[in-house]
């Protein structure tokens, strides 16, 4: 079985945290989404950029491989995965499950 070539992964971001965390989940608009924490502000996509660079180091994959489709002003993002790994629910359930 092949993966698909791109995956979505809903996220909730929480700027202005003591410490960069991926782990847990919220109900929100997008569906389940993994809450990914951020030291860095809401301001000018700082917080973007690094939530998407969490989420590469949290799922194993290059920073390049993540890419923001939706959300760039919000705290519900939605991420693509490209390529996106065969066990990439896995890994997501994983990190979901860290709470």
């Amino acid at each position: 079985m092949t993966a698909d070539p791109t995956a979505t992964v809903p996220v909730r971001v929480k700027a202005g945290a003591r410490h960069n965390r991926v782990g847990g989940s919220y109900a929100g608009p997008l569906g389940e989404a993994l809450i990914i924490e951020v030291q860095a502000p809401a301001v000018d996509g700082a917080a973007t950029e690094a939530a998407r660079r969490a989420l590469a180091e949290a799922l194993e994959v290059r920073p390049s491989s993540v890419t923001l489709r939706y959300g760039q002003a919000g705290r519900n993002k939605l991420f693509g995965v490209t390529p996106a790994p065969a066990d990439l629910d896995e890994r997501i359930l994983r990190l979901i499950n860290l709470q």
